[in-house]
């Protein structure tokens, strides 16, 4: 089953859960609530992590959904957790839209940004290779690739493991049918700066249609200048796509966005194959301008990051320097092992991803879990 699709199955049991829980008012009555009747105990993680599992393996924030949110979430569940209505989406895609510096029929709202890359992929797909990074978040290419609508043209990383912009600009034509980037990347957490990506995307852009993944930026050290959303209120042929699945904390309630021009948003919205449910639009509306909590989470996230990375050096091994909420770092051991390892101590940690067999990348969970990593890492590698 693919990533993308398993989160929809998720979605459709989580979303009346999650707004039973956040109309559960007593401090602990949550977990009085859990197991339901005939769950046993064991089965309780099928909603989080299990007993004693440090989770950072997924880059989630572990601190969300935000109070905001949550009490929006029970305001829908009280209305009767319908589908959104017409009010509610011109609300949101209103308020993304004046933030952003654009009209609101250039933005679509879809289950997660994961559908809407899903929906890029096969729109642009059909019209030649997507051009992308060898390593980036590519389930959502491959999602059309598997269909067999789409081919995906991978271009080397740099030696410093950063996005090679001049290459993959060097294979860009007017038969590439979609350039598809990922900033901050994922799984690095590099970021290509403004004064590198900005003026590539520009010129690819006179060419064919640039996506620009940027689930991470509100975790750039300078999300507004790393940011290529000028370029769209420019009117350069480029697509942004974002999520409430990472700094907010929303990755089960599922609502991201893309911002474009009207007419490239049109295609989106009609390509999306289902409906946001209502508790998800109340819960992006809370929280979407909530910076008190955004400005805490980030804190949070930066702290686990220096925490992780002073610990890699100390070992005098190799970490990216990230400005996402994960780490990626060469452990000199292969990554497997390394998530065997670490998952025999109930911390989770992602294993290998294509053939770079000996990084790993470490999630920032809640900081006393990052703290459980950075001292069980020493005995991991056997230093």
């Amino acid at each position: 089953m693919s990533q993308v699709n398993s989160r929809r199955l998720f979605l459709k049991g989580a979303i009346g859960s999650g707004a039973l829980a956040a109309g559960i008012g007593k401090a602990g009555a949550i977990e009085a609530a859990f197991p339901p009747p005939g769950m046993s105990v064991e089965e309780s993680h099928l909603l989080g992590p299990g007993p004693g599992v440090a989770l950072l393996s997924r880059n989630e924030n572990p601190y969300g959904p935000a109070p905001s949110a949550l009490k929006m979430i029970e305001y829908a569940g009280r209305k009767g957790a319908y589908y959104a209505g017409d009010e509610a989406y011109t609300t949101l895609t209103g308020m993304i839209a004046e933030k952003n510096g654009v009209d609101a029929d250039q933005v679509v709202l879809t289950t997660g940004s994961g559908e809407a890359l899903c929906a890029i992929a096969l729109i642009y797909g059909q019209n030649g290779p997507i051009v992308a990074p060898r390593l980036f978040w590519d389930t959502t290419a491959l999602y059309a690739a598997n269909l067999g609508m789409a081919t995906i043209e991978r271009v080397p990383l740099t030696d410093g493991m950063e996005v090679d912009l001049p290459a993959i600009e060097a294979k860009v034509s007017e038969a590439t049918g979609l350039v598809q980037l990922c900033n901050p990347n994922n799984p690095t957490g590099l970021v290509s700066g403004p004064d590198t990506i900005k003026p590539a995307v520009k010129r690819m852009a006179a060419k064919t249609t640039v996506l620009v993944d940027e689930a991470y930026i509100e975790l750039a050290d300078d999300p507004e200048g790393t940011s290529c959303v000028d370029l769209v209120r420019e009117g350069h042929d480029v697509i942004i796509a974002r999520t409430f699945s990472k700094i907010y904390g929303m990755a089960g309630i599922r609502v991201g966005y893309t911002i474009s021009s009207a007419e490239t948003a049109q295609k989106i919205r009609s390509t999306a194959m289902s409906w946001i449910a209502g508790t998800g639009i109340a819960a992006a509306i809370g929280c979407y301008n909530d910076e008190a909590f955004l400005t805490m989470s980030k804190g949070k996230v930066v702290e686990g990051r220096q925490m992780v990375q002073e610990t890699v050096a100390a070992l005098g091994l190799t970490a990216l320097p990230s400005q996402t909420n994960f780490v990626y770092f060469k452990s000199g051991r292969p990554a497997n092992e390394v998530r065997g390892a670490m998952n025999e101590k109930k911390i989770s940690v992602r294993g290998q991803y294509m053939d770079y067999a000996d990084w790993t990348r470490v999630s920032m969970g809640k900081l006393e879990d990052v703290t459980r990593f950075c001292k069980a890492l020493p005995e991991v590698i056997g230093a």
